[in-house]
């Protein structure tokens, strides 16, 4: 490929640092309508014997959209789910009225909020479809520790969705602050600066299964960093399963040259200019669109009091508005046509059981 092949990515998706602050596609205050909505939502939203979710008896799982009864909420939801898609690729919304609810009612009327964008997808074997992040206190080494359930630093990354959306319910005693990057404008900088790297981030890694994914038969997959396809640019990155796979003796390792394109990537993607840093404040939900923007979390320290420890909610949200992909993504999201049900942990089936004879 001749440098004249490397694209450069223009638009509002190719944003730099501080410039999403003046976006009006940034910020948004939920209003005395929506929070009404929810408030009189919440009263209807119980746990089931199994600990699932219902709304007015109705299992949450099997809820249509409209099924919630928020008219106001899903047409101010409509609007972010466009933008996401066609603007910034990321949203803060403020307002949501955690104060006085229940951890059931906050996960259900999340559940209701994320509907309206997309539709949620299972983060682990077990089919979780709202995650708590927070620190779990799994030992060093402990197969069920993933980066999110921990109070380390993460570096920036994607996940296997197209939208991820996070509820702050608790924030931490200090740290845990945000940081997001439009990967757009970090493909244009590693473009501008080192076109021979970002030919190499075209190129596929490869992705070790993550260690919770136990639904999933391949043990790895193959995709590229940075992508075009049909016209539109897709960015995909999580450094700890692709050193993951190239460690093990069936993969060949990373070349000097793959590993200097992730080490520019990451160090791009960290200079103050080009991301913003910020923190989620009790009820503030952030949505990102994992095709256009990065995201890591600094390190932080909790509370003593269990109550007051750092406590998000995550969802992970397939939308029908979402942008074609790189058949290169199919094994590891499922489809890759423009607005296909795709991304997600397969639930794993329990162990069968042993019989003794």
């Amino acid at each position: 490929m001749s440098e004249i092949d490397v694209p450069q990515i223009s638009g509002p998706a190719a944003w730099r640092g501080g410039e999403l602050l003046n976006r009006a596609d940034w910020t948004r205050e939920l209003g005395p309508t929506e929070v009404g909505e929810l408030l009189s939502l919440a009263g209807g939203v119980t746990s089931g014997p199994e600990g699932e979710l219902h709304v007015r008896g109705t299992p949450i799982e099997t809820m249509a959209p409209e099924a919630f009864g928020i008219p106001g909420l899903s047409g101010f939801l409509k609007k972010v789910q466009t933008d996401l898609e066609e603007g910034a690729g990321a949203c803060l919304i403020r307002g949501f009225p955690v104060a006085g609810l229940s951890l059931t009612q906050s996960q259900g009327l999340f559940r209701a909020i994320c509907s309206q964008v997309g539709t949620p997808l299972s983060q682990s074997a077990a089919g979780e479809k709202v995650f708590s992040v927070r620190d779990a206190g799994y030992r060093e080494g402990d197969p069920r520790v993933r980066g999110p359930n921990t109070r380390k630093r993460l570096s920036f990354h994607t996940d296997r969705c197209d939208v991820i959306g996070f509820l702050c319910l608790q924030p931490a005693r200090t740290g845990g602050e945000n940081e997001i990057v439009s990967s757009a404008t970090v493909c244009n900088e590693i473009g501008r600066r080192r076109p021979d790297l970002l030919r190499l981030l075209m190129q596929p890694y490869c992705y070790q299964r993550h260690t919770v994914d136990l639904g999933n038969e391949l043990p790895y997959c193959h995709q590229p960093i940075f992508s075009w396809f049909d016209g539109h640019f897709a960015a995909s990155f999580l450094r700890v399963l692709i050193e993951r796979a190239h460690a093990s003796p069936e993969v060949p390792p990373l070349t000097s040259g793959q590993k200097e394109a992730l080490d520019f990537l990451e160090a791009v993607a960290a200079e103050p200019e080009l991301h913003l840093r910020f923190a989620q404040a009790a009820g503030d939900i952030l949505f990102m669109n994992n095709w256009v923007t990065m995201h890591r979390r600094t390190e932080f320290e909790d509370f003593e009091e269990p109550e007051r420890k750092r406590h998000l909610l995550r969802v992970w949200l397939s939308v029908p508005n979402s942008r074609p992909l790189d058949p290169a993504f199919r094994a590891n999201f499922g489809a890759t046509e423009a607005g296909a049900l795709r991304g997600g942990m397969k639930k794993a089936d329990p162990p069968k059981a042993r019989t003794v004879g």
